[in-house]
Formats: structure tokens, sequence, C-alpha cells
């Protein structure tokens, strides 16, 4: 078994201050794979006092300095790639061709995007014509706590930590403690890296320590959090106090609003996209807004592309499902299939239990509701499962009024031939992001939503701009 129990503080690796044993376990086979060390409050406060001691020369080095050492991590991340794929489906059960692929893939994807949005971004910018003298600087905003999730790992760490240590940011890291080896990992490249010690470091912990203590830190300046909405609320009410700036990627229940007009393959599009990462995505389509005239035929097609969806242990190479990251998000799951089966949604596919063949493992039944009315559980509630519930529409209207009915607001989709259409929805639809026809968004695009999923944006220059204080100066020697 693995055994990862230092943190990464000011430049090495540290045994905790008091022993704190926690086991990880592989999702697959429901046995440890890890054990880590939970942090204490001596351990933050040597992390965030590495990190303040840091920051005045990190947030004072030449720009190309920063971007030689990011460029050094992106190179090291890429030649250890093998290993953090490995990592990530040991931690949380990713099928291993997708943590190559996407998982790993994710971290790659955003370093090298911010590298480009980077190069071009001025520190020091002039207010306008109109006031010669006058400068926009936008300066590390100081110490960041980030607090990460399991679900898509590298992609959070590197949409946080990437950015912030560009600008001249310090950081503390807590990864999600039931998927932490992809992290301690990432320490790793730092280190090989070669960044000065303190700019980045690395505690473990669960939410009501560590990250409650981050949240609570005078001398933590933002904090950076992926995960539940309900956590996300807990954080802003523990930074208060201290007047830190938060920022909140949270959960989704995304509407995929299908019209008749759509291209053949929508429906299949859409429910693969569900499955995807066992349904453990907070922009997944979970609730399919199907217009009558596509209804009947669309609930077929989810049924036999969930039929037809192979589940396996995350270990072996495959197009295939695997398992949910742990017994508390089975159970859950669970609890919500069979909420929507009480509350009268018609199962198509799927179920409780495990599918056929296994006994051990948190595998879950690729799962398809029909005749889902929106004031149902399952499409109220953010399942974090392959759950996909099927609503009909009539209307243009009515899908709007549907899509826009929920607490969330991550990203909607809309399938529609129609050029106006796409627009229209496009302007009404309250969502941070929405995508069309099957086109992602593209590189350097901001991420993040409005209402219960939270009030920050990652990625390209919003993410580069989020660590940034922005400071009005008057008086400016002429250039």
């Amino acid at each position: 078994m693995i055994e990862k129990r230092q943190f990464y503080i000011d430049g090495r690796w540290v045994d905790p201050a008091r022993a704190n044993d926690f086991d990880v376990i592989d999702p697959s086979t429901e046995e440890p794979c890890a054990v880590i060390s939970l942090g204490d409050r001596a351990d933050t406060d040597a992390a965030v006092a590495a990190a303040c001691a840091a920051f005045p020369g990190w947030s004072f080095a030449a720009k190309q300095e920063r971007l030689v050492l990011l460029k050094k991590l992106y190179d090291v991340y890429k030649a250890r790639a093998e290993d953090m794929a490995q990592a990530i489906t040991a931690e949380m059960g990713a099928p291993i061709d997708m943590s190559r692929e996407q998982q790993v893939g994710a971290g790659l994807w955003h370093i090298k995007n911010f590298l480009r949005a980077y190069e071009t971004f001025d520190h020091v910018r002039p207010l306008g014509p109109h006031a010669p003298t006058d400068r926009i600087i936008y300066e590390p905003i100081g110490v960041v706590g980030m607090i990460t999730p399991w679900n898509w790992p590298m992609n959070q760490v590197t949409l946080k930590v990437i950015p912030a240590l560009a600008v001249g940011c310090t950081c503390v890291l807590k990864p999600s403690e039931i998927a932490p080896l992809s992290s301690l990992l990432f320490a790793e490249f730092v280190d090989q890296a070669g960044f000065p010690k303190g700019v980045f470091n690395l505690v473990n912990g669960d939410g009501p320590g560590v990250g409650t203590q981050l949240s609570r830190h005078p001398d933590v300046e933002m904090i950076s959090f992926t995960g539940s909405t309900r956590a996300g609320a807990l954080i802003s009410k523990n930074a208060a106090d201290t007047f830190k700036r938060v920022s909140l990627e949270l959960g989704g229940k995304g509407a995929n609003i299908i019209f008749d007009d759509a291209d053949e393959k929508a429906v299949k599009r859409g429910t693969l996209h569900v499955f995807n990462n066992t349904g453990q995505s907070c922009n997944a389509p979970t609730r399919m807004l199907v217009q009558r005239g596509r209804y009947d035929a669309a609930v077929e097609t989810a049924r036999e592309v969930a039929e037809k969806m192979a589940v396996g242990n995350a270990h072996d190479a495959g197009r295939h499902m695997g398992p949910v990251v742990s017994e508390t998000q089975y159970a859950k799951i669970q609890d919500l299939i069979q909420t929507g089966i009480d509350e009268g949604a018609r199962l198509v596919a799927g179920g409780t239990g495990r599918p056929e063949g296994f006994n051990r493992g948190y595998f879950v039944r690729p799962t398809v509701f029909a005749d889902v009315s929106n004031d149902m559980t399952i499409a109220r509630e953010e399942i974090f499962g392959p759950v996909l519930s099927i609503l009909p529409f009539e209307t243009e209207d009515e899908a709007i009024a549907i899509a826009n009915d929920t607490p969330y607001g991550l990203t909607n989709y809309v399938q529609s031939t129609d050029d106006a259409r796409r627009v229209r929805l496009a302007r009404r639809l309250n969502a941070g992001m929405i995508e069309m026809n099957g086109q992602s968004r593209g590189a350097g695009s901001p991420f993040g939503g409005v209402k219960a999923s939270g009030n920050g944006r990652e990625g390209g220059v919003w993410g580069i701009e989020e660590f940034c204080e922005v400071k009005a100066v008057s008086g400016w020697a002429a250039e």
C-alpha cells in the first residue's frame, strides 16, 4: 500500500504535527490503496506562514521568471503523465484510458492555455486617452487557499494553481481527502520544476478541519473553492469575518434542450455526456428536455445507449464506465434513484443496485428516467451519478421556463439547426455557460455559473484576473 503521510510545506516534505492516518479507498475494489495523514491547525498555520513569507519575493519576480517555471512544470507534468493517470484511476475510479486522455489531459490543456493567455497579460494598463497619467494595476491578491474536489482532480487543481502562481500569488492547496494522490503527485511536479520554497504548499485534510482553518485564516486573502453548493455556503460564512475574497465553482443541474429540428445524434450525444466520468461532473446535462415531436424516439435512443454502456473495473483498459468515488456517493445515488421511482418517474433503463456481475465496488447502473416533471426530486437535486432525467416540452417558451426553473445556473445545452432560435435561447437561459449542437467551448473560455452554481470564473484571462486585486493610480510617469 502507498504511504503518503507527509505534507509539502515551504519547499520540502514534512511530517504532520500530529499523526492522523486516513485510508484512501480504491472505488473499484473497496480496498485501501493508500494511507495519508489529515492535517491539524499547526500544519495549516505552517503552510500559510510559508506562503506569506514567500509572497513578497514571488509577487515582485519578473513575469518572465514565473513563466519559465510554469513551462518547466508543464514539461514535468507531461513527462509523468502515466504516473498521474494511475493515481487518478486508483483514487477516484476513472477508467484508466479515460484518466490518460481526459483526466490527465485536462491538466495539460489548462496549463498550456494559461501560458498562452498570460504571455499577453498586462499587469499595468492605461485607463484611457482621456487620462494619460492614470494606470490600472492588476496585482496578485496575496496568499490563496485552494480547496479542490475529487471528481476532476487535475482539472480543478490546474485551473486554480496555474493562474494564481502566474500572477504572483502564493498558495496553500487542500485537495479532497478522498482523492489526494494526484495532488500529492502534482506537488512533486512543482518541486521538480524548481519553484521557490513557500510559493506552493499542500496540506491534506477534511473540510471541517483544514478546509475551515483556511477559510477563517486571517492571513489568507482569498479562498478558491470547487465542490458542493452546501459546502460553498459554509465556506462563504466562514470567510466573512476576515473579508477575504471567495471564488466558488459549485453544483449544476444542466438542461439539454433538444428541439424537433435537432441533428440526429443529439440524444445519443447528450446521454453519453451524462454517463461520462460516471456522471460525476457538475456540468453534466442531466435534465434532457425534448420537444414532443422527438420525445418518444429520444426516450428509446437514451434507453439503447444506457443498455449498451459497459461498466467495468477502472484499472482495465477499454471504453467503459467505472465506479463512483465512494460508498457515501454510491448510497446517495441509490437513494435518489429509488426516490425517482417512488415519485412516479418512468424507469426506462438501469435502476437501483449494482450492474449484473458485480458484488463489490461502487458501481452504479446507467439509469434513464422518462416522463419526469421538473418538480420531482431527481429533476431538482444534483445526483452526481449516471442518471438521466427526460422531460417533455411543447414550445420554446416552455423549454426556457423549465430550464430556468432550478436553483442552479452552470451550463445549459441547446440542440437546434435554427440559428435565430439558438441566439434567442443563449440570451434567455440563465446560466454561466451555454453549449450548442455538441460544440465545446473554445480554449480560454471562462468556466463558471450563477445562482447556486457559484460566483467565480476559471480559465483564460478571466481565470487569471480572478486572482488579482485592481489598483487605480493617478500621476503615473508619462511613457
